[in-house]
């Protein structure tokens, strides 16, 4: 349902939560966000008519062509900035048969930079949680076979932290079984009802084949290994994959007009997997931004500083997308007052990660005050990896990451089930606000914070786990090797 401004903020003061004043161009902003706009029916286009959007396929480039376009009509400057993703990797078809003792086919789909497998068939074993002491009491079994990882349920509850969890296990299981001789890993869906999702791998190097199992028939093969029955698995994976292509991002931009040359880039990525249509992640938060930069321009408003609206490709790959703009725009990021992301789905914003850098919740915290009423907010001082601030944050800039409620995101996370009927409409409308008025803030305060050496940036590393974060996330690597991020 949607509601004019005017009603919104009637009710909010009605109720005691009114949004406090800052400026006149800041309260016309938020009530535009809040009042009846195209975002729900750009939504509603790109994930039901253009569907999932794999960088590297058609409908990613429809994609493109989508944001473009709708930049455009809405009065926006916006530009496509091309670049190189290091490696394709698409699943063409993939099956699993389960034989021996027992005999069916079980639903599988194979995980992001998988191998490839031409029906390699080997036993079938219970390997556990995957921990080092489950895999190495194995031994010699381990040597050809399809290694079974168990993956707690991943319910509301846990949400996010289980799904965070996730990640961290299977990238450690993922090392051992691949030290083990084993032919290939089989990890149990953490979810119910036979729901499939493309939980990645943790680096384009991979050379094992890795296959995602429906939890019931993953629960099934368990129940009857540990039950002393034989059996084994023939695997087929066919993949378009292992070259380097051509990508896109989609850059819209409000030019400043008294420090035009400072930026303050929010951004969210337009790619997504291919199981569902990406409502959640990322599509959402994708219309989110265009409408910003539509209702600033419908109001005719200037902001102080250049605000750029980016639109990411090759998050879901490696966050490749953000770190060629972050080469691509070397000579500009002293001048880069900010990076957001925004990536968690339609959950109420709670507030901002801040990076792990003094003063920034400070701002944040100011620049919220206008939306108040929409809070409380909280901003939490940590860094994290795993969206498209992580290279802003290792080339010094002062970064963020919207901190929002779980709702529904965790539960259909790169999954068949992330569709537009997941999406809470009313709080996208509310998280508008929010995200309008923060950036709106940044591009008019006179504070900046400044951008932080190669050194300071090893310190928060040092400090923090960020470097078990990198290494989860496949990154640490080209950190520490001086391929990504800052070099002084």
């Amino acid at each position: 349902m949607r509601m004019p401004a005017k009603v919104v903020l009637g009710v909010l003061v009605l109720s005691g939560m009114g949004v406090a004043c800052a400026d006149e161009e800041s309260d016309r902003l938020i009530g535009a966000m809040l009042g009846e706009t195209p975002a729900i029916a750009d939504l509603k286009f790109l994930t039901d008519h253009i569907g999932g959007r794999v960088t590297g396929t058609d409908a990613n480039a429809v994609a493109v062509a989508w944001a473009l376009h709708t930049f455009g009509q809405a009065g926006v400057d916006a530009r496509v900035e091309t670049f190189e993703m290091p490696s394709q990797w698409q699943e063409i078809s993939v099956s699993a048969i389960v034989s021996g003792d027992i005999e069916f086919v079980a639903g599988v789909v194979a995980k992001p930079f998988s191998a490839a497998a031409d029906n390699n068939t080997g036993p079938l074993i219970d390997a556990g949680m995957g921990s080092a002491t489950e895999i190495a009491a194995l031994g010699d079994k381990a040597t050809g076979a399809w290694m079974l990882v168990e993956t707690p349920l991943l319910d509301d509850e846990i949400g996010l932290n289980g799904l965070f969890a996730e990640y961290g296990a299977a990238a450690t299981t993922e090392r051992l079984i691949y030290n083990s001789g084993a032919a290939g890993i089989v990890f149990m869906s953490s979810r119910p009802n036979n729901l499939l999702y493309r939980l990645p791998l943790l680096s384009a190097k991979n050379r094992q084949p890795v296959l995602l199992m429906e939890r019931e028939d993953a629960k099934r093969i368990q129940r009857l290994l540990r039950s002393d029955q034989t059996l084994s698995l023939s695997v087929s994976i066919d993949l378009d994959s292992g070259y380097a292509y051509e990508s896109a991002n989609v850059i819209g931009e409000i030019r400043g007009s008294s420090r035009p040359e400072e930026i303050v880039l929010i951004g969210a990525h337009l790619d997504s997997h291919d199981l569902g249509t990406g409502a959640l992640d990322n599509g959402s938060n994708v219309v989110m931004l265009i409408d910003i930069a539509r209702q600033i321009t419908k109001l005719g408003l200037t902001p102080e500083r250049t605000i750029r609206f980016a639109l990411w490709n090759g998050e879901e790959q490696g966050l490749v997308g953000s770190w060629r703009y972050a080469q691509q725009h070397q000579d500009e990021l002293d001048d880069h007052i900010m990076a957001t992301s925004f990536d968690i789905g339609t959950g109420r914003i709670l507030g901002f990660f801040t990076g792990g850098r003094a003063g920034l919740g400070a701002m944040v915290d100011g620049y919220l005050e206008p939306v108040a009423g929409l809070g409380p907010f909280s901003q939490v001082n940590i860094p994290l990896v795993g969206t498209d601030n992580f290279d802003f944050m290792i080339e010094g800039i002062p970064n963020l990451i919207a901190l929002q409620a779980d709702a529904n995101y965790a539960s259909n996370y790169h999954a068949s089930s992330d569709t537009f009927d997941k999406v809470d409409q009313q709080q996208l409308k509310l998280n508008s606000a929010i995200a309008a008025a923060m950036v709106w803030g940044f591009a008019n305060s006179r504070e900046r914070l400044p951008r932080h050496s190669r050194r300071q940036i090893e310190e928060l590393i040092g400090t923090t786990d960020l470097e078990q974060q990198m290494r989860n996330f496949g990154v640490w690597e080209d950190w520490s090797n001086g391929v990504r991020g800052r070099q002084k």
